[in-house]
């Protein structure tokens, strides 16, 4: 997966709370393929997103023009709640997005955004609505997620903490998966397999 270090990108509001996977990815296109030049992407949201004859819908707000670059999403209470599909990640990533901002989400959710390279940033509820009202108020606004200081950072230098797990937080900054980290890490285990063995030549017979 590509690396996270820091983005500065157009934030969208998203004020329904208790969205769950099949409102993110309707169960229908999780036997689509994705590789080869095909994406999940244009499912994002899809029967929110577009009419039955396949029409844009104008209220929904990632038609908006103000909003189409949007690359952070700001959600509401229990986001991607639901089934555990792990084709929503993939629908926000190949969309573009590489966070996605809450109060609280599924854990499945929450986990399956770190191993795909989509940071979820958890924060209180009322910054939450906080962020909404601004970007509705303020379309096109940037936000700044910093995952080396842990910050999401707003116009008028308003700044908020978040935290993510040390071990998904490494790999997130170097764009590798969990092999790939330990793979990174093979000079010390073979170091440390040759002095286990120079102490411990008794158990090797």
């Amino acid at each position: 997966m590509d690396r996270f270090t820091t983005l500065t990108a157009v934030a969208a509001p998203y004020e329904p709370a208790n969205v769950d996977t099949d409102q993110i990815l309707p169960a229908r296109f999780l036997k689509m393929p994705r590789g080869n030049g095909k994406h999940y992407g244009g499912f994002l949201f899809h029967d929110i997103r577009f009419a039955d004859d396949g029409a844009e819908n104008p209220g929904f707000v990632l038609n908006r023009p103000e909003y189409r670059a949007a690359r952070i999403l700001v959600g509401n209470t229990n986001f991607a709640c639901g089934s555990s599909r792990e084709g929503a990640v993939y629908a926000f990533l190949d969309a573009g997005f590489r966070a996605v901002v809450a109060p609280s989400f599924s854990d499945i959710f929450f986990n399956n955004c770190l191993k795909n390279g989509v940071v979820p940033v958890r924060l209180p509820d009322a910054d939450c609505a906080g962020l909404r009202a601004l970007l509705a108020a303020r379309p096109g606004t940037e936000f700044t997620v910093d995952l080396e200081a842990q910050e999401l950072r707003v116009p008028g230098g308003a700044v908020h903490r978040f935290e993510v797990d040390g071990f998904f937080r490494e790999m997130l900054l170097k764009g590798v998966d969990e092999v790939g980290l330990t793979i990174g890490l093979l000079a010390e285990i073979e170091g440390f397999e040759r002095r286990h063995h120079a102490a411990n030549a008794w158990a090797a017979r």
